[in-house]
């Protein structure tokens, strides 16, 4: 079953889960943190990507989760997305037929993850999850540390003839912009926040589910809008900002802590909400206190994102 098509794009922003000392979720600091993102103007919010911790989420935490946000945004005329992700196809197909009654602009959904699929197997879950949306279009997410990391060619193979209308996804070596332009132009391609403008520039990039708005909503809104008019002086931040995530955010990576824990340290960074770095266990959660000495930096590196 084919979705109507829906054309999504810009700069979306992303819920990331306030855990309080005893791993609960603090849902009244959430809350707080949708208030900002709609009043920062972004052009969507989504939930339970990376950031919103998705997998360990018990199914009554998801279902509050994502009614809170249906609320929040429906009040405000705030497009959002509903990530149905989970590793299991079954808990997967439940949470996108739960999800069709808040009404999202779309839903994001992972391929089932235990044991890699492939490309016959990805669409055959695609399909039942086309299904279960019953309309609402889906956003196939193929991230990085994925079991199976599809090519553009194989994602092209997978969403055929599904309600996949757009894909967020990592970037590949050498020839993968040419690859996207030649397999995926008849879906939305959304990249990593800190490589949009580039995205743009090569004609590949429909928006990014952003890190960059971890870091500031306001400011990658903005950051995003110059893309339009100035694409030189975009692009000129842009390899600030990849100057910045590589030299001081990466090296966590590289110490072993998730991208959840990175996303959280950004935000942190940018201060714009009581959010926490503070992770689900058994991940590590990185220390708060770095984010003040980074906050300096960034100031410095990137004052046209930093700036309120």
């Amino acid at each position: 079953m084919t979705a109507t098509s829906t054309r999504i794009s810009g700069n979306w922003a992303s819920l990331l889960l306030p855990i309080n000392s005893d791993d609960s979720i603090d849902f009244a600091r959430l809350w707080d943190a949708m208030d900002v993102l709609v009043a920062a103007g972004v052009d969507g919010i989504y939930s339970n990507g990376t950031a919103s911790e998705f997998y360990t989420q018990s199914e009554a935490e998801f279902d509050r989760i994502q009614e809170m946000l249906a609320n929040r945004c429906t009040a405000a005329g705030q497009p959002f997305i509903i990530g149905a992700c989970h590793t299991d196809a079954r808990q997967s197909l439940d949470r996108v037929r739960r999800v069709v009654a808040l009404k999202p602009l779309a839903m994001q959904v992972i391929l089932p993850d235990w044991w890699p699929v492939g490309v016959d197997e990805a669409r055959d879950f695609l399909m039942q999850a086309s299904e279960a949306a019953a309309g609402i279009p889906l956003i196939l997410y193929n991230p990085p540390h994925a079991k199976r990391v599809l090519t553009p060619a194989e994602i092209a193979e997978a969403t055929r003839g599904t309600a996949v209308t757009a894909t967020k996804l990592t970037l590949g070596g050498e020839g993968w912009y040419e690859e996207a332009r030649q397999h995926l132009s008849h879906l939305g391609v959304f990249v990593p926040g800190h490589h949009l403008a580039t995205g743009m520039r090569e004609g590949v990039a429909a928006g990014a589910f952003s890190n960059v708005a971890c870091l500031s909503p306001i400011g990658a809104q903005r950051w995003t809008e110059m893309m339009k008019t100035d694409l030189e002086a975009a692009l000129d931040i842009e390899t600030r900002i990849k100057a910045f995530v590589m030299g001081h955010i990466l090296p966590f990576a590289e110490q072993g802590y998730s991208n959840a824990a990175l996303d959280k340290l950004l935000a942190a960074i940018g201060g714009w909400a009581d959010v926490g770095t503070r992770l689900r266990g058994p991940y590590r959660s990185i220390d708060p206190d770095a984010a003040t000495t980074l906050r300096a930096i960034a100031h410095k590196m990137i004052p046209e994102i930093m700036t309120p």
